[in-house]
């Protein structure tokens, strides 16, 4: 499969975005090489602003900018965006439900290198503790590109999360349609649900292969919506498989595998098993060589899958 970091696919997406709509601005704090929001910088330089690196300063311009009624993109890494500028997203942004939307890059353990301090494994939880915050988490290139362009188009504050490793792309560019609020289903199965969001989807997609060869027969849910989530599909899932095993690159504390359970207990109570960062920090590595460490992989998902069911 060719792969690509999504956080690419957001800087082309904005220059995407910019050719229909004069209204869009974009800042960052200071990492538009990185973000690659210096993509969109080079061809729209009157409407690229970097705020240098106070990236609380940069939210509260963005804030300011949404009620001119322009469409304001905030870029920065995860870790800044949703933790260090929490207070101002919160107060500034999600209060006055302000149509500002935060491209967060770099998120999770895949940041590899930059180790603990950049590896941002907290910010779904933040960003869904905000009322009235979208957060989406796109799986791939064409998802992320997709996801952009629809939510220029929603009113409201919104946290996107895209991620430094290059991502194998899955879907169809030519049949590929976003719908907020909705999961997809990648393969039928009446086992066991495997439900992934971000990165983990494409590990997701490789695990209900491997268990398939093994005769088992494992759904594979497609959570790039986690709040709104799905329950529909999860629901469904729930009553028709039985067991669920959550994966994504985060803290199993607060994020979609807590979305997840939330809607499971409240409407069909079953097993949920969440793969994800354990209660804590990561440390500097290679990235891939990260993920498998904290069983952020296939294998792992196999693993836990048998072991649900006792094989």
């Amino acid at each position: 499969m060719e792969k690509k970091a999504t956080r690419d696919s957001y800087g082309e997406a904005l220059v995407m975005l910019a050719e229909k709509r004069p209204d869009l601005v974009v800042l960052d704090a200071d990492l538009a090489a990185a973000t690659k929001t210096g993509t969109f910088k080079a061809a729209y330089p009157d409407r690229f602003f970097d705020c240098g690196i106070a990236e609380a300063n940069m939210m509260g311009v963005a804030a300011g900018i949404a009620t001119t009624g322009k469409l304001v993109f905030a870029s920065s890494f995860a870790m800044f965006a949703a933790g260090r500028a929490f207070e101002i997203v919160r107060n500034s942004i999600g209060y006055p439900h302000l149509n500002v939307k935060i491209g967060a890059t770099h998120a999770g353990i895949s940041v590899g290198e930059d180790g603990a301090s950049h590896q941002c494994n907290e910010d779904i939880a933040l960003m869904r503790s905000i009322p009235g915050m979208t957060v989406i988490n796109p799986a791939d290139d064409v998802e992320a590109k997709a996801a952009v362009l629809a939510m220029a188009d929603y009113v409201g504050p919104t946290y996107m999360r895209f991620g430094r490793l290059a991502a194998p792309i899955f879907n169809d560019a030519a049949t590929y349609k976003f719908e907020l609020g909705k999961g997809v289903q990648l393969k039928d199965g009446k086992d066991i649900t495997i439900i992934a969001t971000g990165l983990m989807v494409a590990e997701a997609i490789e695990a209900g292969k491997a268990l398939a060869e093994q005769g088992i027969d494992a759904r594979v849910i497609n959570i790039h919506t986690i709040k709104p989530i799905d329950r529909d599909i999860i629901i469904k899932a729930a009553k028709e498989t039985g067991k669920i095993i959550t994966v994504e690159e985060h803290s199993v504390i607060g994020g979609l595998g807590s979305a997840v359970a939330d809607v499971v207990t409240e409407e069909c109570p079953v097993p949920v098993i969440k793969i994800g960062v354990k209660d804590t920090f990561g440390h500097s590595g290679p990235a891939v060589a990260l993920l498998k460490e904290f069983g952020l992989c296939a294998e792992n998902i196999v693993a836990t899958a048998k072991a649900a069911l006792g094989k």
